[in-house]
């Protein structure tokens, strides 16, 4: 099946008061390269989480975004800083003296004020965190693969069409392949007459020329390779596996027959057919880049 390389998935779960969103988006590339943004503390998580997306995908430029958006009680530990609760302590005291003030600092009150207490999210990462965050990957890929599945399936439909073309215009240059080396004895004869005027013409050299033509121009054996790959390139899009760097080098292949075609044929009809098989094989170059 025929995947897009382009996608977006966007996935959340939460479990036992912890929760993540999870965001996959990818573009094209020659291989699988994933770069992931998480919170600090889940650094210890990113060979798993890496590995995790690579059993699901295999080529792409995948950039994840990861956040924790509820913490359980057991993930967060609050802090005092003795010193600078002290010190707020010791310069109220201090204000109450010089001005003759009520000491009315209370718990409560002393906790508000800047770094007396800080909130530092733990870097132990249990088994049930990554069950969590499992869970939301899991659903941020199942939405991604089906965005890239729906996108395969048109670039698979327009490939096709391409094949289809390229089919046809095949059969033409094979029908005109057929008459190229009769017009070529009928010119080459009509030349020598004119040339030779009232000598007779020398069939057996003559046959031999047309021969040699034949020979020289043949593209039986071209026309065969490139219909057997344009086959092959079809079965191809079938498969249940990546194909995107196979149909590029059928594509490379179907490229080679193509010009040795126009190259052999000695013909402008089946020259201008070879332009136009090629500007098809050069869209189909460019929409096999998306695929995975």
């Amino acid at each position: 099946m025929v995947k897009s390389m382009t996608g977006y998935g966007r996935g959340y779960s939460e479990m036992n008061n912890r929760a993540f969103t999870v965001e996959l988006k990818s573009v094209n590339n020659r291989y699988l390269d994933i770069n992931i943004r998480y919170p600090k503390h889940l650094m210890s998580l990113e060979d798993k989480i890496r590995k995790y997306i690579s059993s699901y995908i295999s080529r792409g430029k995948i950039d994840v975004y990861i956040s924790q958006d509820k913490f359980s009680k057991d993930d967060i530990e609050v802090k005092l800083d003795e010193n600078i609760a002290k010190a707020y302590c010791d310069a109220f005291k201090i204000m109450s003296e010089k001005l003759e003030l009520e000491n009315d600092i209370t718990v409560s009150r002393l906790s508000k004020f800047q770094d007396v207490l800080s909130i530092e999210k733990k870097e132990e990462v249990t088994e049930e965190i990554w069950e969590v965050l499992r869970n939301a990957l899991e659903n941020a890929l199942n939405m991604f693969i089906d965005m890239r599945q729906k996108e395969g399936i048109k670039l698979s439909e327009d490939l096709i069409a391409r094949c289809d073309k390229i089919t046809e215009f095949v059969g033409k240059i094979e029908e005109r392949s057929d008459l190229v080396v009769e017009e070529y004895r009928e010119k080459i004869y009509q030349r020598v007459t004119e040339f030779l005027k009232n000598v007779e013409v020398d069939e057996a050299r003559l046959l031999n020329e047309v021969a040699f033509f034949a020979d020289k121009c043949n593209i039986t054996e071209e026309i065969v390779r490139l219909r057997s790959h344009v086959k092959q390139f079809k079965e191809s899009l079938n498969l249940d596996e990546p194909i995107g760097k196979k149909l590029d080098f059928i594509v490379q292949e179907m490229n080679r027959e193509t010009n040795t075609i126009g190259s052999k044929s000695n013909d402008l009809t089946i020259t201008n057919i070879v332009v136009q098989i090629k500007s098809e094989i050069e869209k189909i170059r460019e929409q096999i880049q998306n695929i995975e």
